[in-house]
């Protein structure tokens, strides 16, 4: 989201070029890692159909921005995305972060519905409908203290514990706030980022920016879910909005503490980079004995179809698990990890070819769940102690950020901590 026109162009921009997509093209319809088992965030949200999207349809779809719950947490993947830190000024405190997530929160407003943004616009997503565009605001520990709330900062964001195989850049981690962008457009995704950052003003500055990608919609001949950069299927295993114990396991329930932060979540946000040469030398068999799964279809190895429940106790005619006890599917299983459960929701990277002529790509892993010390840590410190994967895999970043629930109308995110 880039910074948007003045009144008689932005009226322009409302009335003719982004409105008229929406109803010639929109009539259409609008309406640990955790990789080849069990990654990527609202998969089955984004499979739940009978058929594709149509193409035509892509620009039209629009996520509301007020609601219990901030979007893009079980908003189906989206094709483009961009996560992007900030650290406040010196000098800046909870007046200034106030006034900072009230911009940020109108600017995400207009910008979901497929309007420009006040004031001096780019003109980027001219043209464009919203494309199911969101934006996802939370906040990072060192926030509260940098705002005189340090005594309203949750449990919840207690620092992660650290994990034998994290190589993490402090530079590109943690950060005071943090925004996820997602659309199902380059230049609608970018226009956003853009916006984002041009709206901070002096109030904050970028710690950190990364930016991903996942399928497009209608990509497929029917609804499937996604793959990540390793070819594997990734998101089986996600909870379902459909599961009874969804909501308590992704959401702080209202009563809960602290009370602002009700019907938001926790986010768990790392940068996993891939050693794909790696792990493209190895056999079909090989991979598919690493993941537990079938590389073609996402079935177990123990078999039946994608969502078929793993057959964990299932011995070969070697007298072996069929499902080895080190395979990513078995360690992050959820009945491994004492029911732990968390909604990933990832996109890959590709950030280029480094000097060694190696790529560097992988996953900007982002899981979802209402306690990370009962949903993300459980299932890392057992990746962590022996997963098949972690040779092909490396940690280079890491951060958490509590999430507060969605902005009624009226409301800014954040208005009920920034405001009591």
């Amino acid at each position: 989201m880039d910074p948007e026109g003045s009144a008689e162009p932005r009226a322009a921009l409302d009335g003719v070029s982004r409105r008229r997509l929406l109803t010639t093209v929109g009539a259409a319809g609008a309406g640990g890692l955790a990789l080849g088992a069990a990654g990527g965030a609202a998969a089955h949200a984004a499979a739940a159909g009978d058929a594709p999207d149509p193409l035509s349809a892509v620009g039209s779809g629009t996520v509301a921005f007020h609601g219990e719950h901030q979007a893009g947490i079980t908003t189906p993947m989206h094709s483009k995305g961009h996560l992007i830190a900030f650290d406040l000024a010196p000098g800046a405190g909870r007046k200034e972060a106030a006034a900072l997530m009230r911009r940020w929160s109108a600017l995400a407003a207009r910008l979901m519905a497929g309007r420009p943004a006040e004031g001096d616009d780019t003109g980027v997503a001219l043209d464009a409908g919203p494309s199911s565009l969101t934006l996802t605001f939370g906040f990072g520990r060192t926030f509260f203290s940098r705002t005189g709330l340090a005594a309203r900062r949750p449990a919840g964001l207690d620092p992660l514990p650290a994990f034998s195989a994290d190589q993490l850049d402090a530079r590109r981690s943690n950060g005071d706030l943090w925004v996820q962008i997602g659309a199902d457009d380059g230049l609608v995704a970018f226009h956003a980022l853009r916006a984002i950052q041009r709206a901070a003003g002096n109030t904050a500055g970028v710690r950190w920016q990364m930016n991903g990608f996942n399928r497009s919609p209608g990509a497929t001949a029917r609804p499937m879910t996604t793959r990540n950069l390793m070819g594997q299927v990734d998101g089986t295993n996600n909870p379902r909005p459909s599961d009874p114990d969804f909501a308590q396991r992704i959401f702080v329930p209202s009563g809960g503490e602290p009370a602002w932060l009700a019907g938001g979540s926790y986010a768990v946000v790392r940068r996993i980079r891939m050693l794909l040469d790696d792990w493209e030398a190895l056999s079909l068999t090989k991979q598919e004995q690493i993941i537990g799964r079938r590389k073609a279809d996402g079935t177990p190895l123990t078999g039946g179809t994608e969502t078929t429940a793993l057959a964990l106790d299932e011995l070969g005619a070697d007298g072996k698990p069929v499902i080895p006890a080190n395979a990513h599917a078995r360690i992050s299983a959820p009945e491994q990890s004492g029911g732990a459960a968390m909604l990933r929701r990832p996109f890959s990277y590709h950030d280029g070819i480094g000097a060694d002529g190696t790529p560097d790509a992988g996953l900007l892993f982002i899981c979802w769940q209402a306690d990370p010390l009962r949903g993300f840590v459980p299932v890392q410190r057992k990746l962590d102690r022996g997963d098949a994967l972690s040779p092909f895999v490396r940690h280079e970043t890491s951060g958490l950020f509590a999430v507060p629930g969605g902005a009624r109308e009226g409301e800014y995110v954040g208005q009920r901590l920034l405001e009591s």
